[in-house]
């Protein structure tokens, strides 16, 4: 339920997009008229998450919504994901995109709404599913502004694309859904957008910027050979938890002594594994790494950097050669710059100037630039997701919910209004008539 002092913001909120643009005050009728059943379908995607590749009912969902508006659409599309064409004439092809899936976590926000979805993993664990990255926000600002735009054709013309996509979370989806035709089978897009909600922002406000805006993500493993014995006669071994010790304080010189100042690498040692007993040395040891960088050349350079330290570090203890194995990643994502600048003038217009603001680049990762790389000019667009009240109570605790944790939630209803605002300016602009 609103409060009074929500009520109010909600209400500035469509007023600035009134004042700030004649054109756009349809798309606030639109909104004043539909958010309470958007409001709806958010906190029912809400409490039904689903992981990764497993977006069945999610992905049922929006397809059936799509067909609702009259696009035509193809289920199954690298895995569970969705397609969907709405064909308005001659002109441009604009793709807008949302992901699916959901995240591992026991959700803890005490919300009404809040999952209490539990699943068995394939390794057998019993784990919570929540929506803690705001998928479910994602979807529904997409739909909404998509209703918006199918109701009102004689507004624009050329082709849209709705791309609802899986495994987000696991750096697949995308991929997936490429290598099933995406960009051949439904037309070649001319530019495509996609909205992510940001958990430390103030609602109404985008953030956005050209250049780099997420970066490349890599998964290494890596597997220390030594030679087990007892504790008590370790010139008997050859240790390889002190190897693997040796080796993370070695590869925190990769960013700090080995790359450019200016060229922002991240090198995390997120598990080791070695040894079942206290006085008993093991024959392996295992490290766990994410890795971090912008551009191609950084990329291959700290990975190239990270097997040389493990085979010096392993030859240094006269240990056997390490296994050093690399998961494919995440490509960074890269904002086109002149779509970029066209969609902050529209965005201005339509939201007003001070709640367009210029994002700084994180170390995050996020599919969504494999588009980028297949030669589509793309914009990820950042959107607030707290109300002013909540904001300062994090603030002055010193603490505010990350994506991805348990606790975080948008405000639905502004994050809803901002975030559909957005597309549909951008679409317009981007799809309007000659």
């Amino acid at each position: 339920m609103l409060t009074p002092r929500s009520f109010l913001m909600l209400c500035l909120i469509f007023a600035a997009a009134n004042s700030h643009a004649q054109e756009r005050e349809s798309v606030a009728e639109f909104l004043r008229e539909n958010l309470p059943r958007y409001s709806t379908m958010y906190r029912e995607l809400h409490a039904a998450p689903e992981l990764s590749f497993e977006e069945k009912e999610t992905s049922r969902k929006m397809a059936a919504q799509l067909r609702e508006l009259g696009f035509d659409v193809t289920e199954r599309i690298g895995g569970y994901g969705v397609v969907g064409v709405l064909k308005n004439g001659a002109g441009p092809t604009l793709l807008l995109r949302s992901d699916l899936d959901a995240l591992p976590v026991v959700e803890e926000t005490g919300l009404p709404y809040a999952s209490e979805v539990r699943t068995t993993t394939s390794r057998g664990e019993t784990v919570g599913v929540m929506h803690a990255c705001g998928h479910d926000m994602h979807m529904t600002m997409l739909t909404a502004a998509l209703d918006y735009l199918a109701h009102h054709r004689d507004e624009w013309q050329g082709t849209l694309i709705a791309m609802f996509q899986p495994a987000e979370e696991l750096g697949a989806g995308a991929k997936a859904m490429i290598a099933d035709g995406l960009l051949t089978k439904f037309g070649r897009p001319d530019f495509a957008l996609a909205l992510h909600v940001a958990a430390d922002k103030p609602v109404g406000q985008v953030f956005l910027r050209g250049g780099f805006v997420f970066a490349n993500v890599d998964s290494v493993d890596i597997t220390i050979h030594g030679r087990g014995g007892h504790g008590a006669f370790p010139h008997m071994t050859c240790d390889p938890i002190v190897i693997a010790a040796k080796l993370i304080v070695d590869l925190q010189t990769i960013a700090s002594r080995e790359t450019k100042p200016t060229d922002p690498v991240v090198v995390t040692v997120g598990a080791i594994q070695g040894g079942t007993k206290h006085n008993i040395i093991p024959d392996d040891c295992q490290l766990q790494l994410t890795v971090r960088s912008y551009g191609e050349k950084s990329r291959e350079q700290v990975l190239s950097a990270i097997k040389r330290k493990a085979e010096a570090a392993a030859a240094s203890a006269d240990a056997s050669e390490p296994t050093v194995e690399f998961s494919e990643g995440t490509p960074a994502l890269y904002n086109d710059p002149e779509l970029v600048a066209r969609l902050q003038d529209v965005l201005s217009t339509s939201l007003g100037k001070d709640n367009v603001i210029e994002s700084e680049p994180t170390m995050g990762g996020e599919d969504f630039g494999r588009i980028g790389g297949e030669g589509v000019p793309i914009v990820m667009i950042s959107v607030g997701t707290l109300e002013p009240e909540r904001l300062k109570s994090y603030q002055e605790a010193g603490e505010i919910p990350s994506l991805h944790s348990a606790k975080f939630y948008p405000h639905i209803e502004s994050t809803i209004t901002t975030g559909t605002n957005v597309l549909t300016a951008a679409a317009l602009d981007l799809l309007g008539k000659d």
